[in-house]
């Protein structure tokens, strides 16, 4: 049997992030419900970063407060909600959000709870946490350092776990950053070694702006398989590693390719290609986003693995994804810039 590929998409937050206008929150939710219905392995649904730094995301608690009763609100759902509620137990995808701290965190966990057990958390079952191999990055992107920002994490960890939730950590600009250029392996890797010695479940690598390629990809990626131990789709005891690209000048699917060599077995995509950092476009031209999840499960396929994910589905939801983002509200005229903020 052909070796089984994790695929997660990002699109509700990462893709979301930087549109200038407010994806309703009816739309967020039909998102994620046409995502785990076409079978990817998880779906990034939402961020809890300050509105004023992200208004895209000032309905994260009313997001996942809805998500968290689509079981009890099922029979008067819109499709596809009762179709993926109604299929194999086994076979229905996760749900992660992204915290920036210890606030984030604990919005989080008064949302995520189950409706009819306020002590039982509810479909949110990873958090993720992000920070950057360059400093320069990290201040411009967070308004801290790498080590402020991994002081932050202390206490989102610890909450995690009495919650029993996995815990991912983002690495930003894990190839190349815009303002210090070329990143080295060793300092993505130390950063690495940093968050798994915090208690990090996975360690997810972001080439954020795009500028990878497959040699400077496959070097970034070594040092990280060696610390992470079996890059496949369970822990056995093993942190899981992620690779996250932005397909800026096209290169992703070459990349993917040389990740699938080297063993890594999950990856972020994003439906319709949405999302890219702000860093990496131009006054003329806005950077192309993560490479869109119907190539990555494409590329994936073609080189003989196996995902999970029905492609005729995955298409209707990135054509649903191009729609909520035409049809995006204005922001409020006190939202602040909606390019602010977390990248991953």
């Amino acid at each position: 049997m052909a070796e089984r590929v994790t695929i997660i998409d990002v699109s509700p937050r990462d893709g979301l992030q930087n549109e200038p206008g407010f994806v309703r929150t009816d739309d967020k939710f039909a998102l994620v419900g046409r995502l785990l219905d076409a079978g990817v392995d998880e779906v990034e649904v939402t961020s809890f970063v300050p509105p004023r730094w992200v208004p895209q995301f000032a309905d994260a608690a009313a997001l996942v407060a809805r998500l968290a009763r689509v079981e009890v609100d099922a029979a008067g759902l819109a499709a596809p909600w009762p179709r993926y509620l109604a299929s194999d137990t086994e076979a229905l995808g996760e749900m992660l959000a992204l915290v920036p701290n210890e606030k984030g965190m604990r919005d989080l966990l008064a949302a995520n709870v189950d409706p009819s057990d306020k002590s039982v958390p509810g479909p949110v079952g990873t958090v993720a946490v992000f920070a950057a191999a360059s400093e320069t990055f990290s201040k411009r992107n967070t308004n801290a350092g790498i080590a402020e920002t991994l002081e932050r994490f202390g206490p989102v960890i610890a909450l995690a776990r009495e919650r029993n939730l996995v815990v991912r950590g983002y690495i930003s600009c894990a190839i190349e950053c815009p303002f210090e250029g070329p990143i080295e392996p060793g300092a993505v890797a130390s950063l690495a070694a940093s968050l798994l010695e915090l208690g990090v479940d996975e360690i997810d690598a972001g080439d954020t702006i795009g500028s990878g390629t497959p040699e400077t990809v496959g070097a970034m990626l070594r040092p990280l398989i060696d610390l992470c131990g079996e890059t496949d789709n369970w822990y056995h005891g093993e942190a899981r590693l992620t690779l996250h690209l932005h397909d800026t000048f096209g290169r992703a699917a070459a990349c993917v390719l040389e990740a699938l060599r080297l063993g890594v077995r999950s990856f972020d995509g994003s439906v319709a290609g949405l999302g890219g950092c702000p860093y990496a476009g131009t006054p003329q031209r806005r950077a192309p986003g993560n490479i869109a999840t119907e190539l990555l499960v494409r590329t994936v396929r073609e080189a003989g693995y196996e995902t999970s994910v029905d492609e005729r589905r995955l298409r209707e939801a990135a054509a649903f994804a191009r729609a909520i983002v035409a049809r995006a509200e204005p922001l409020g005229a006190d939202g602040g810039p909606a390019g602010a903020g977390a990248t991953a």
